[in-house]
């Protein structure tokens, strides 16, 4: 590996860590403010903004998979963050709200409740995103792993 080459391995790498490291940094302030996980909190502002969807919707609005968004309703009602409402014939289907616990929780947290990780992406122009689309891509495929994490929200317990 020439000089120029390796520098730039070390720098890109030095990038990771800090990107890393800002969203440890800020899932772990969730956590100790809020008292609840990114993902977590992440689903709390999504019912809250979009009252009585179902867990496919949050699913869909979180870009997660639907056994994810299941994992996280349940951990919300445990909580007394969230309350689950049956509606019409089918008993699985279900109509999700905050209680006054998930206000208050919502109330305290630090933002973006997304994470920061997704509203620094949403604010790149759209020359840079989808370079840097190309680029993950081309890393994904040397590393060798399963997407399927793609579908994992980071700040998930």
């Amino acid at each position: 590996m020439s000089q120029g080459l390796e520098e730039a391995n070390v720098r890109v790498l030095r990038r990771f860590r800090v990107v890393f490291n800002a969203v440890k940094s800020h899932f772990r302030n969730v956590e100790k403010t809020a008292g609840v996980g990114g993902a977590q909190l992440w689903a709390l502002s999504v019912v809250r903004d979009q009252p009585f969807l179902g867990v496919n919707d949050l699913a869909r609005a979180m870009d997660v998979h639907q056994s994810t968004a299941s994992n996280l309703v349940k951990s919300l009602i445990a909580q007394d963050l969230i309350v689950v409402t049956k509606t019409g014939q089918d008993k699985r289907s279900v109509q999700l709200q905050l209680t006054l616990a998930g206000q208050q929780v919502l109330s305290r947290a630090p933002g973006p409740f997304v994470g920061v990780l997704p509203q620094a992406l949403a604010s790149l122009d759209a020359q840079t995103l989808l370079r840097l689309d190309q680029d993950l891509g081309e890393l994904i495929t040397v590393l060798g792993v399963d997407e399927e994490a793609a579908g994992l929200p980071l700040g998930q317990d």
